[in-house]
């Protein structure tokens, strides 16, 4: 996917914009469409908005490179025929989206390691309502809860994650 001479050099915080650029490219390469725009409103995360089924990113105002990675886990998790409708905060007032979550969080991590971006950038310590090590270590050790949900969704199987079948939900 991603050339590891594209990344920047290890340690980076979760805040470095050098991050950005490899998270970009991994998208457009998997066909999540990005666009460069100006917020002018508050977002539920600062400087990214989903908008009929695309990221639109303010990079003066994003805070988190690893939260555009989080985001595009939602579109990618969302039927293709339900995707230019999906836009805000995905789950606020849409009670069957908010189970995608663990899928999206499962979607996150097996992207970090297709584009070898550390979990930490993504799974930062300011967000995940303070259990980011939690899911790191969740990932890392195998148990990786709510994956029968992201097999039914035929991104992967049980045997092969965290390698995915597809990228994006058909």
């Amino acid at each position: 996917m991603i050339s590891p001479s594209a990344l920047p050099p290890a340690p980076v915080s979760h805040t470095d914009t050098a991050w950005l650029p490899p998270i970009l490219a991994f998208l457009t390469e998997i066909g999540i469409v990005v666009e460069d725009t100006t917020l002018r409103d508050d977002t539920f995360l600062p400087g990214i908005l989903i908008h009929e089924g695309r990221l639109l990113l303010d990079r003066q105002r994003l805070l988190y490179p690893g939260d555009v990675v989080h985001e595009a886990g939602h579109i990618a998790v969302t039927r293709a025929a339900e995707r230019p409708a999906l836009g805000g905060n995905v789950t606020e007032d849409n009670p069957e989206k908010e189970g995608d979550e663990l899928a999206v969080h499962l979607w996150a991590y097996a992207a970090c390691l297709a584009m070898r971006l550390p979990a930490e950038v993504v799974f930062h310590p300011d967000g995940y309502r303070n259990q980011s090590k939690w899911l790191i270590n969740n990932f890392r050790t195998g148990q990786n809860m709510g994956l029968p949900l992201l097999v039914w969704m035929d991104l992967s199987t049980t045997e092969e994650y965290p390698r995915m079948t597809r990228w994006l939900r058909e």
